[in-house]
């Protein structure tokens, strides 16, 4: 058993277990406020690091393809004004919308409402925490200026979020070939 080197005070616990008797397989599961990942004994260090990585994204996209209701967004969004914000932003709803398809999130301070897209469901729970955060923010910072991403520094995953975001966008706007590659297969 080994602590994750990459644990810090605000990301969740990580238990690595190496077994001699795992050969090949990772896996990772929750057991209470702890992530336990399960390694071969053999496993070197930095491969050791690149699998709690990779099982913590797998996990985290499994959880939220649970599909989340707006009781528990407004939950989720409670819990990251508290650590990352002091609880000094409360929204009056949070909630999914079908209606944004050009953006991930939107804030109306005055009425103290967050909408996220319904495009993030399923995206990695970092990526939803992050979008979360960002319009929790603008209920104290109205625009994109230096105050407003000090706020989200305190986010220790806002710049992968945010490279996850772009390459989605990306990737949507690559040109899709499926019917060329239907017509190499005849």
């Amino acid at each position: 058993m080994s602590a994750d080197p990459l644990n810090s005070a605000s990301q969740p616990a990580v238990e690595v277990r190496r077994s001699a008797r795992r050969r090949r397989t990772v896996s990772a599961y929750r057991e209470g406020d702890r992530t336990v990942v399960m390694i071969p004994a053999r496993m070197s260090t930095d491969e050791e690091r690149r699998w709690v990585g990779v099982m913590l994204d797998k996990l985290a996209a499994q959880e939220s393809k649970r599909m989340l209701g707006d009781a528990e967004l407004a939950e989720r969004a409670a819990r990251l004004s508290e650590q990352y914000l002091g609880g000094r932003a409360r929204p009056h709803s949070v909630r999914w919308v079908t209606n944004q398809n050009t953006r991930w999130g939107s804030c109306t301070p005055a009425e103290g409402s967050i909408r996220l897209s319904h495009r993030l469901r399923g995206m990695p729970e970092y990526v939803i925490d992050y979008v979360l955060l960002h319009e929790l923010a603008h209920l104290l910072v109205p625009g994109h200026g230096s105050r407003f991403w000090q706020l989200l520094d305190a986010y220790p995953r806002t710049e992968r979020a945010r490279g996850f975001l772009e390459g989605v966008v990306a990737a949507d706007r690559l040109p899709h070939l499926p019917a060329a590659r239907e017509e190499q297969d005849e």
